[in-house]
């Protein structure tokens, strides 16, 4: 829990929660530490209240319920995505759950999952059992980096076997990016600033990779490995450096999908516009998955043809996760960082 933007994060005793309305508490088996909640932290959201618990990428059990919560029970191990549907606004009834009216994000809107247990409200409408073969581990980073990147290449995207992508910054997300394009077929350039990032991008199916630096002009490479550049740019990072050059990596009729959260000093880049009328380019955001489309997520990854677990990198304990949170300004740890022990010494 914090009680100041910026300031220290301490393990602190609270009354266990209950079940909202419609919803369960979980108790949670992993939590996924992500740029989201360094960014709630520094106090770049403000729907964020005093004080917080952050957290949004979970998985657990089910250990208590309201009787309106659909055909799930107490003991079945779930994960939900990072925005909850109400699952009854005009967005909801369109199948658009991600970017709802009354949307519920936990680690923002309220209490998350930096905890033994967490809330969870919309239990209907958002929760996604975890198949027995994953681990929790894998599972909790499915509710927001790795089904937002899904949903960036697959729907937004429209990759298939062939298709040229490239993939601006190799943390969590773009790193889930490039395993996810690679795993269709697609030619994937991964450009980063950080060796062991690209040589994990090329682990996980890279084609080729860009050492992004001062003395790199990025674009520049990317258009000569791509032949005159590419079909689908993702910005997976989030600056004002990394989005216009993913605009201007582009070929002509060519996709450009905002995945990293421009937010903070970063919220209004300059957008080279002129380059949308002279190749037609296409712009996308994601906010994440709607529930109801993660099926076809998860039997992509029962097939084995991808495999989420791979990008865990780190697991760490309560406290530790505090203390990594707080860093995460400096782009510390490749891969996934998972919080998976709940034991603490509270103040």
């Amino acid at each position: 829990m914090y009680t100041s933007f910026g300031g220290e994060i301490d393990i602190v005793d609270v009354p266990d929660p209950t079940p909202p309305q419609g919803g369960v508490v979980l108790a949670v088996g992993a939590n996924g530490i992500c740029r989201s909640d360094w960014h709630a932290w520094m106090g770049h959201d403000h729907t964020v209240a005093l004080p917080h618990v952050p957290g949004h990428e979970m998985a657990g059990t089910i250990v208590a319920k309201t009787p309106d919560v659909g055909d799930f029970e107490v003991g079945e191990r779930v994960t939900v995505p990072f925005a909850l549907g109400c699952g009854s606004c005009p967005q909801c009834r369109l199948g658009n759950q991600q970017i709802c009216d009354n949307d519920y994000q936990p680690g923002f809107s309220g209490w998350g999952s930096f905890a033994e247990f967490v809330a969870v409200p919309y239990a209907a409408h958002n929760l996604v059992r975890i198949p027995d073969e994953m681990t929790v581990e894998s599972a909790a980073g499915l509710g927001c980096r790795f089904a937002t990147a899904y949903r960036a290449v697959v729907d937004k995207g429209a990759v298939t076997s062939g298709t040229s992508v490239a993939i601006w910054g190799c943390g969590g997300v773009g790193l889930s990016a490039v395993l996810i394009a690679s795993a269709l077929g697609a030619e994937v350039v991964a450009i980063d600033v950080d060796d062991r990032a690209l040589e994990l991008a090329v682990r996980f199916g890279a084609t080729h990779v860009v050492r992004s630096g001062p003395t790199t002009d990025a674009v520049e490479s990317v258009g000569d490995l791509l032949k005159g550049g590419a079909e689908v740019s993702i910005d997976a990072l989030g600056s004002s450096e990394t989005a216009v050059s993913s605009i201007r990596c582009l070929a002509k009729h060519g996709r450009h999908i905002q995945v990293g959260l421009m937010i903070g000093e970063t919220t209004d880049p300059l957008i080279p516009m002129w380059l949308l009328h002279a190749k037609e380019i296409e712009l996308y955001g994601v906010h994440g998955m709607p529930a109801w489309q993660y099926p076809s997520m998860l039997e992509m990854i029962a097939s084995g043809r991808v495999a989420p677990d791979t990008l865990v990198g780190t697991t760490l304990n309560l406290e530790q996760g505090a203390q990594h949170l707080m860093s995460m300004g400096s782009f510390p740890g490749n891969g996934f960082v998972v919080i998976n022990s709940f034991s603490h010494d509270p103040k």
